[in-house]
């Protein structure tokens, strides 16, 4: 058996920058990424159906496959769900498409009338839109905790000068660090990854993840449904927002409602607002329309996407959409939306941000934590300037 996790045209496209440069299903959203619920829960390894440009590991050999969406998060029910359907029996939840099981060879465009409707009743977390990130983050760290810690023990915390509360709601891996802290698991579930960083003076609120070998500086307020991603360093405030991995907020100043890509840096004092001074609801720019949309949603920050970083005291606006690689900087509040590949700021003219400057810069900050870009990564990178 094949599991595939195909992409969404409609969705793909709401969920961009962040799906500029990885299918779906590689967006972080609790502890661990779409993708890799899925390898724990069905115990296997699963390859992507994306578009062209993205393509890889994809083998489709297997007589039988079941194709599952990437913007859908699994649990138990919706998995016996799908280990039912028959053969050209697709699984539909209020008109989304959760998962299609066939012998055929489908292609990105995948045909859906081709196939039998069957509806799914029970509840389903789906990542639809950009602000799902971080709105359904606090539940899928929750259910990430169950799924990573169950019948496993956790390390102890041996630092007199750090105190928990509800410590049954709170799971240390090997090799974390936590000194003179405070942790409270009251409303939500604590997860430190490890060799994660807790460092003096933080207040942490669960539910909250630090992902493997992050960092919470000290003096750190860290308010609930936030998630530190792999290799990430963040300090200041900051709440309900999602760091996917390999970027940094190492100082001062407040995030929240918001979605960091890889590979970004904040710089000292940057903040953003996420909600509006009149009290209504945000807008946000959208991929799939090309202009600003309601999103129902009376919180709302920053998006950035991949390789972008922002020089200190940066403001964001509320509901400010980023693009992958650009270099944001000046006073006064920045766009609503910077296009990819964007040079400048607020009191500055935006201008083109040469490719082979931003790659030298990527790799530049790369070399920092003993990485490179491949030529794979290159191509996808200039497959987004190329195409802006």
């Amino acid at each position: 058996m094949d599991y595939i996790l195909f992409d969404d045209q409609q969705i793909r496209n709401q969920l961009k920058p962040f799906t500029f440069i990885r299918p779906i299903a590689e967006i972080r959203c609790g502890i661990l990424t779409i993708r890799e619920k899925w390898e724990k829960m069905l115990s296997s390894e699963i390859s992507f159906l994306t578009e062209e440009y993205l393509q890889k590991n994809t083998p489709q050999t297997s007589e039988e496959k079941i194709f599952i969406s990437g913007a859908v998060c699994p649990n138990e029910v919706l998995l016996y769900a799908i280990q039912q359907l028959q053969e050209d029996e697709m699984l539909v939840f209020n008109e989304n498409v959760l998962a299609i099981k066939t012998s055929k060879k489908l292609s990105y465009s995948i045909d859906y009338p081709l196939f039998i409707k069957k509806e799914f009743s029970e509840k389903v977390t789906i990542i639809k839109n950009l602000p799902d990130i971080f709105l359904k983050n606090g539940e899928q760290i929750k259910a990430d905790f169950q799924l990573i810690t169950k019948g496993r023990k956790s390390q102890e915390i041996t630092d007199p000068f750090t105190r928990v509360y509800k410590i049954e709601n709170v799971f240390v891996e090997e090799g974390a660090s936590i000194k003179a802290a405070i942790l409270n698991a009251e409303q939500g579930p604590i997860y430190i990854g490890k060799n994660a960083i807790i460092q003096e003076g933080s207040i942490v609120i669960g539910p909250f993840a630090a992902c493997e070998n992050s960092m919470v500086a000290w003096g750190s307020k860290m308010r609930p449904n936030t998630t530190l991603g792999p290799f990430s360093r963040v300090g200041g405030e900051v709440g309900s927002s999602v760091f996917f991995g390999y970027s940094n907020k190492a100082h001062d100043g407040f995030l929240g409602g918001s979605v960091i890509g890889e590979w970004c840096n904040l710089g000292a004092n940057c903040n953003n607002s996420n909600l509006k001074n009149d009290y209504t609801e945000v807008k946000l720019y959208n991929y799939a329309t090309n202009q600003l949309e309601k999103t129902g949603e009376l919180f709302c920050g920053l998006f950035m996407g991949d390789y972008t970083k922002a020089g200190i005291s940066t403001m964001f606006n509320t509901g400010t959409v980023v693009g992958v690689s650009s270099n944001v900087y000046g006073a006064g509040f920045q766009e609503k939306h910077i296009p990819s590949f964007t040079w400048g700021g607020a009191d500055t003219e935006y201008v083109d941000y040469r490719f082979d400057k931003a790659i030298k810069v990527i790799n530049a900050t790369m070399e920092r934590r003993d990485k490179q870009l491949t030529e794979a990564e290159v191509a996808v990178l200039r497959y987004v300037h190329d195409s802006k």
